[in-house]
């Protein structure tokens, strides 16, 4: 790992967002503590926190450096060796640079600890969950982590989730984990095998491959402030807000999550930390130590900064620019408006009013919930109890992955196949 303090660029290895908003990241984090069974701060744990903010995924870095050569310098990646090796195996690229090669020696090589059987039973879990997953993700796992300063204004600053670019963007995340749901998704490329590599892989290692890009915007961003921009700490807070912040809100919406489902989900998640470069003393599979990890990260966070309400207000408006499948033309904006009304009704209650009024949202009765719970128990407590019930909440979750990739890239899910650029 660089650091900070290799690179001169901060001497204590921490930059100045680190606990910046402690005081007010308590008070938020309040909940998740008591929930967690948190005692007392872990101060190690803080530091290496603290640490992870100037550290940087080492192989992506490597080979985003190669992928930004000028053409037919020795060493240099182009996109169409990068395509090809996601899609079917470093092995299937033509004298592969070094760097290349290297890269996906590292991620074609399943960890010992992975289990394929959990790995997949997190994915039916993950389908099962269905819309309920996808309500988490749009709102506790994205738009909530606006309301701290860092990463939002990387967002903001590279283009990304603001202005034409926002239905995009929100679209290859929602096919990304779709791709998720599907067992066997995230199997990595046989050598010899003419399937090729599961999608799921696909998509996650290109994404770690374009995280790696974005460090190249380090020269014109503020380290000393905010840390390298794709850092290890930022990287952490991720994968915590797709794991445990994912169990926590589907238990809020009434659905039941055992710990057998629990920890494949979380087992799911961590080959998922471990392909995008997250560092090893971040991946966990036990939820509650999820849970204590997500705490000690929010208390490292800074206070909101302008970026926020920018990114949180852009989400919620794209609602009523998504095209919903079965509904005429004339219906369209009424179902928008539904969608905007329903989400910002959710997100008044996951994130509370005053976090509502720090992002410019306006606040909502709580009427999403009211209908949710019941409905949820019914489905999930009732007749998800059998076999055939919970085949037929993956039949749902499956239908549901459908519709809502069509809602954003406007056409059928089969036409989405394509990497994101």
């Amino acid at each position: 790992m660089t650091t900070f303090a290799q690179q001169g660029t901060q001497p204590t290895g921490f930059p100045t967002r680190f606990r910046e908003g402690e005081a007010r990241s308590r008070r938020l984090g309040r909940p998740l503590r008591l929930l967690g069974r948190i005692d007392e701060v872990d101060e190690d744990l803080m530091e290496r926190i603290g640490r992870a903010f100037g550290e940087r995924d080492e192989a992506g870095a490597r080979l985003a450096e190669a992928i930004r050569m000028r053409a037919g310098m020795p060493g240099k990646v182009t996109m169409t060796q990068l395509r090809t090796a996601l899609e079917h195996g470093v092995a299937a690229v033509e004298s592969p640079p070094p760097v290349l090669a290297d890269f996906f020696a590292q991620v074609e090589a399943t960890p010992d600890w992975v289990d394929w059987d959990l790995v997949d039973e997190g994915s039916r879990v993950f389908m099962r969950l269905g819309q309920n997953a996808a309500d988490v993700l749009l709102q506790l796992s994205l738009i909530s982590g606006y309301r701290f300063g860092g990463p939002p204004d990387l967002l903001v600053a590279t283009g990304g989730l603001t202005g034409g670019t926002t239905r995009r963007r929100l679209a290859e995340t929602q096919h990304w984990a779709v791709s998720l749901r599907t067992p066997g998704a995230l199997r990595p490329p046989e050598p010899g095998s003419e399937s090729g590599s599961g999608e799921a892989w696909r998509l996650t290692v290109h994404v770690r491959a374009m995280h790696a890009l974005v460090n190249g915007f380090e020269p014109r961003w503020d380290t000393g402030r905010w840390g390298l921009p794709i850092n290890q700490a930022d990287q952490a807070a991720t994968l915590g807000l797709f794991d445990g912040v994912l169990i926590i809100g589907c238990r809020a919406l009434g659905v039941p999550i055992s710990r057998p489902d629990a920890r494949a989900l979380m087992h799911l998640w961590k080959y998922v930390g471990w392909l995008m470069g997250v560092d090893e003393d971040f991946l966990v599979d036990d939820e509650w130590e999820r849970h204590r990890i997500n705490y000690h990260v929010l208390l490292s966070q800074a206070e909101i900064s302008e970026a926020g309400p920018q990114l949180a207000q852009a989400a919620v408006e794209v609602q009523r620019d998504r095209s919903y499948p079965g509904w005429p033309g004339p219906m369209q904006r009424v179902r928008g408006w539904y969608e905007t009304e329903r989400l910002l009704s959710m997100l008044t209650v996951f994130l509370g009013i005053r976090s509502m009024r720090e992002l410019g949202l306006p606040t909502r009765p709580p009427w999403a919930h009211a209908y949710l719970l019941p409905l949820n128990v019914l489905r999930y407590r009732v007749l998800g109890r059998t076999a055939k019930g919970r085949a037929r909440l993956e039949r749902r979750g499956d239908r549901n992955a459908d519709s809502l990739l069509a809602s954003y890239f406007g056409r059928e899910r089969a036409e989405v196949g394509d990497l994101p650029e």
